[in-house]
């Protein structure tokens, strides 16, 4: 078996640190969603109920969807429910090896990006250009153990409320 990466995110960050809002994005930024799109896309994505509960359109099409949840009687159509966050990871990792993806992707929200930031391989984050009233905040990330490998400027438009820089980082 070849070494399934473990990455955080992608997961779009106010200045501020804020990334949600009332169960919601924040911002409107369709470009970014784009991104988001096309990074997970084929991977299975780890989350957690809320973040699971946020999504317009259920299950998360052309993914394998697991869902981080302690009530026993939760079960979402479409995904697969584990308790633990190692057990997510392990089934997310065989998926990969069976689907034959290198990657598996936890997409939020915040307890599982602290998480996920300790043993992850590769982070994405979209900086978003500006600071947002909202209820769900990212931990500080050391970005003193991660080398910088990407970097995409997006300008605010039409379809993209603020601007934003989209980042891929890698484990030193």
């Amino acid at each position: 078996m070849h070494r399934i990466i473990l990455s955080a995110g992608p997961i779009a960050r106010a200045r501020n640190g804020v990334i949600g809002e009332d169960g919601g994005l924040p911002w409107r930024l369709k470009s970014d969603l784009a991104i988001f799109r096309a990074v997970t896309m084929g991977k299975p994505v780890i989350m957690g109920r809320k973040t699971w509960e946020s999504l317009p359109k259920k299950p998360l099409v052309g993914r394998t969807n697991i869902v981080l949840s302690r009530d026993g009687s939760f079960e979402p159509q479409g995904a697969l429910v584990c308790e633990d966050f190692s057990e997510a990871v392990q089934i997310a990792r065989e998926q990969a090896e069976e689907d034959g993806q290198q990657e598996v992707c936890v997409i939020g929200g915040a307890s599982l990006f602290a998480l996920a930031v300790q043993k992850a391989g590769r982070l994405y984050l979209t900086e978003v250009e500006a600071e947002v009233e909202g209820d769900v905040s990212l931990a500080p990330i050391d970005e003193s153990r991660w080398r910088e490998v990407r970097r995409e400027s997006h300008p605010a438009s039409e379809q993209d409320e603020h601007p934003f820089t989209f980042r891929v980082l890698e484990r030193l």
